[in-house]
């Protein structure tokens, strides 16, 4: 059976919009007049994606909570020795979103004509990327469908948790940069010039931390908007020239060098990696398979080809832990743990255990920078606020003392 959409009238005469099973158009058609619904359109749902693949994040196709939602409901209902069609049927009728639905549907009507659900997913790899398939089809060889699909649920809600968590601890410190830019720029704007015009009329000689103020302001008043332009013009810039894959490497690569961020970022793509590795040993994709999809993941184009390189060594004969160290972008605390996976055999408990490492030492970095944001911010202010005030008693000064 394959899935339809219609159009059709219900018997109030309203408009009503859904999806329907049925072996052909004709029979959805009668279906549909057996419910007493007059049929407007019945066509076949998208068997592709429309838009071009290949998007690695969830978000392109489905957000990580419905992906992680889907995944459950399918894991519960496969464990439950529901058969896969089935398994998938239902938890289309449990989806509240008609493009969900509409998906799970079409990727049955797949299943029902002979293909592995793994072949089947491969329709929308926006929505289910390289990691999920490879995955999927390995708990189809293995014959553990159901275990594989929860780890796959478990590590989708993970990696949105972590990245809620990043988004989270960035947010305050992002609006506090703004806010106090904001302030600063409607000081020097709008309450300095006012202010120091009262000193200017005086004719007599100003401090030159007062000149230096006057001069700032003069700026911020008659070119703030070219610099605001600017640097929004500056970042459409650096996003256009970020398509071109040469330039990219080249920027990834300085990124790295950057103090602080360079390692946050090395932090962020290490754990990222790690923990995709270990759901795809963990699900028992070979290992060289596992190393060029948990690749594709790294962010990073420099890191990306390194781990490229250390996959086509491991291919070639060599050991993760040796591929993995000569790329030198691995903690040594990491590389020490897969190697002792490989000494014991136990490789994808490893993986597992560092992954989770990584991820607790990418929090505690975000934390600290956090930690150490916030009162630089404060110290920034309050710098900037003493200038202002220093530049506007020092002339007030002055004219106490020609009074005296």
């Amino acid at each position: 059976m394959a899935a339809f959409e219609y159009i059709a009238l219900d018997p109030r005469g309203r408009q009503q919009k859904g999806l329907i099973e049925a072996d052909s158009p004709r029979q959805a058609r009668q279906l549909l007049r057996d419910k007493q619904w007059a049929p407007l359109e019945v066509k076949a749902t998208r068997a592709r994606e429309t838009a071009a693949a290949g998007g690695l994040g969830f978000a392109r196709g489905l957000s990580a909570r419905d992906l992680a939602l889907v995944t459950r409901q399918l894991s519960t209902l496969v464990q439950a020795a529901l058969p896969i069609e089935e398994a998938l049927r239902a938890t289309a009728a449990q989806s509240a979103s008609q493009k969900i639905k509409s998906m799970l549907l079409a990727v049955r009507a797949r299943v029902m004509e002979g293909h592995s659900l793994a072949t089947a997913l491969r329709e929308y790899p926006s929505a289910f990327p390289d990691l999920y398939r490879a995955t999927v089809a390995a708990g189809e060889h293995a014959g553990h469908l159901g275990p594989v699909l929860d780890q796959l649920a478990d590590y989708t809600e993970q990696r949105q948790q972590s990245r809620q968590k990043i988004q989270l601890a960035l947010l305050y410190p992002v609006i506090l940069m703004l806010a106090s830019v904001t302030i600063v720029g409607f000081l020097l704007g709008y309450v300095v010039p006012d202010v120091v015009k009262v000193f200017v009329n005086t004719g007599q000689e100003l401090p030159a931390l007062t000149r230096g103020l006057i001069a700032a302001s003069d700026v911020v008043k008659a070119w703030g908007w070219l610099m605001v332009l600017g640097a929004a013009g500056a970042v459409l810039a650096l996003r256009y020239a970020l398509r071109d894959d040469a330039f990219k490497r080249r920027w990834h690569g300085f990124i790295l060098k950057i103090p602080l961020i360079g390692r946050l970022s090395r932090a962020t793509n290490t754990a990222r990696f790690a923990s995709t590795l270990a759901i795809l040993t963990r699900s028992g994709v070979p290992l060289v398979e596992a190393l060029s999809i948990a690749a594709a993941v790294i962010a990073n184009l420099r890191i990306r080809d390194k781990v490229v390189e250390a996959a086509q060594k491991v291919r070639e004969g060599s050991s993760l832990t040796r591929a993995l160290e000569a790329t030198g972008e691995f903690p040594p605390m990491m590389l020490h743990m897969i190697a002792s996976g490989e000494k014991s055999g136990e490789l994808d408990q490893m993986l597992a255990r560092t992954a989770r490492n990584q991820e607790n030492d990418l929090a505690a970095q975000i934390s600290l920078l956090v930690g150490l944001f916030e009162p630089f911010m404060l110290v920034f202010m309050g710098a900037v606020v003493l200038v202002i005030v220093l530049a506007i008693l020092l002339p007030i000064l002055s004219l106490n003392q020609l009074v005296g």
